[in-house]
């Protein structure tokens, strides 16, 4: 993790990110501020030569450079301009090219290393601000990355990626060692290219995505705060981003022990979603009109495709003890899900089942009181099988499942009991209820029959038991139920069965 840090927290960020929002009211001050700012962070940064020409302070023989764990970094630019543009405002450019390498030694004696370079030409800073609050642009019309990635000076992979129409709005304020920021950023077009090989195995990836947009922001304490994360997080350390982006596509071909394979994917658009301070964590993702082509390896068919038009994952969470029961949720959707009929042919091979696509939703919300940090290592440790909290409220706002010609549908609302323990077999006892739509279940059982995956007598068990919980609808294979917690007892429809 150290060397991964070392990596990606030094030299990039320190280049033309924050330490140009440093920037004060002239040349002299970014130039300065930015070494100070490199210092920090236990990077050294040098140049060959520093002077004034006219509104300008041209930097030449940039030069950084920086060893933790074993590991170093250095790398080089040929030149930054600094130039006043009389308003208060001080404008950065650089040379096209910015060149860095990484090398991490192992543990036998041998090192790799990460050999970078990153192009930006046309690039464009204003820096703006004085004192303790500083905001900057950018406008990079193209950018390009280069990753060569070697095992012992042996090249295993190669990485580029290609950016066009970047532009980006940075505002930050700092205090003391807490900086407060948020950016905002729009990049039109992203694509890149993925190849390594390993003796007789292949790897190549290529794709593209469209209008990606970023935002994100935060408080934060400094690398060595982040040492000892729960602490840092009572200190009032927090970040949050949002990442969308439009249609994209990307293609792997490889080879494993000889055997192609091919995977096709192509989406409509896509996003993530994170946030972390000291009470709560939040993460979600999601995308729309995927559509997967597998074909080669171990698959035994020409090809397979998988397909949805919605998939997302939401969820929301306390991370830290509270005296009081606190908000969660949950929310899982899968909507559309369709696969070819090659696999429908594995497992019905007579076309018995409908192949209608299937949707899974499950989104709940409700609260719980914890009794322990979350991130608090030894604390959850000595937990050991333990719960670290207790749920006092649980409310199913949609439950849907529909496969196969089958739909079940409901939604609920329950309480729980933590004093009592013993009315359910260690489960809080529950007040509530939840209500229960099942369509062209006994269809599907049926057809489950008449294919011998399943028993008769098993199906006549499981009639039995839907009889019990569950009365009929208006409609033909239509069963309705409530499921009732009530007076540390279990009713169905009414009936006390517990």
């Amino acid at each position: 993790m150290a060397q991964l840090r070392l990596a990606t927290s030094t030299a990039l960020v320190a280049l033309f990110g924050a330490a140009m929002a440093q920037a004060q009211v002239t040349p002299e001050q970014v130039w300065q501020n930015w070494q100070k700012l490199s210092a920090s962070y236990g990077q050294a940064l040098v140049a060959d030569s520093v002077t004034r020409q006219g509104d300008t302070l041209v930097v030449k023989g940039v030069k950084t450079s920086m060893a933790q764990d074993g590991a170093t970094m250095t790398g080089a630019l040929d030149e930054v301009r600094f130039r006043d543009l009389g308003d208060g405002t001080v404008e950065a450019t650089a040379s096209e090219s910015y060149v860095m390498q990484v090398v991490m030694p192992a543990e036998d004696g041998t090192a790799d290393s990460l050999n970078i370079t990153l192009s930006q030409p046309g690039m464009r800073v204003i820096a703006a601000g004085n004192g303790p609050e500083t905001s900057y642009t950018y406008d990079l019309p193209n950018m390009s990355l280069a990753i060569q990635a070697l095992e012992n000076g042996v090249a295993l992979a190669d990485i580029t990626a290609k950016a066009a129409g970047l532009t980006a709005l940075y505002r930050f304020t700092t205090a003391a060692d807490v900086i407060k920021a948020d950016l905002a950023m729009d990049m039109q077009t992203l694509g890149f290219a993925v190849s390594a090989q390993d003796k007789a195995d292949t790897f190549e990836l290529t794709g593209n995505i469209a209008a990606l947009k970023l935002a994100s922001g935060g408080t934060f304490l400094g690398i060595e705060a982040m040492e000892d994360l729960p602490k840092a997080l009572r200190d009032g350390m927090s970040f949050t981003t949002a990442l969308s982006y439009g249609a994209g596509s990307f293609d792997i071909n490889g080879t494993e022990g000889g055997v192609p394979t091919t995977v096709l994917a192509t989406n409509e658009s896509g996003r993530f979603d994170f946030a972390l301070n000291g009470e709560t964590l939040r993460y979600g993702l999601g995308g729309t009109g995927m559509n997967l082509t597998l074909s080669g390896g171990d698959i035994p068919f020409p090809q397979v495709k998988v397909s949805y038009g919605e998939a997302a994952f939401d969820m929301m969470i306390p991370v830290a003890k509270t005296a009081v029961p606190v908000d969660f949720s949950l929310l899982t959707r899968i909507v559309d899900l369709a696969v070819s009929d090659e696999i429908w042919g594995m497992m019905d091979p007579t076309g018995t089942l409908p192949r209608d696509p299937a949707t899974l939703i499950v989104d709940a919300k409700g609260k719980v009181q914890l009794t322990t940090d979350l991130f608090d290592e030894a604390a959850m440790e000595a937990l050991g099988e333990a719960a670290p909290g207790d749920l006092h409220a649980l409310t199913l706002t949609q439950i849907t499942a529909k496969a196969a010609g089958a739909a079940l549908t409901g939604m609920g609302d329950f309480t729980f009991d933590n004093n009592d323990l013993t009315t359910f077999d260690g489960i809080p006892a529950p007040t509530g209820k939840i209500e229960l739509t099942l369509s062209g279940g006994n269809g599907l059982l049926d057809k489950l029959v008449a294919m011998g995956l399943i028993p008769s007598e098993e199906a006549m068990g499981m009639r039995m038991m839907l009889a019990m919980l569950a009365k009929p609808g208006e409609n033909p294979d239509v069963l309705t139920s409530v499921l009732e917690f009530k007076d540390k007892g279990f009713y169905a429809n009414g009936q006390r069965l517990q």
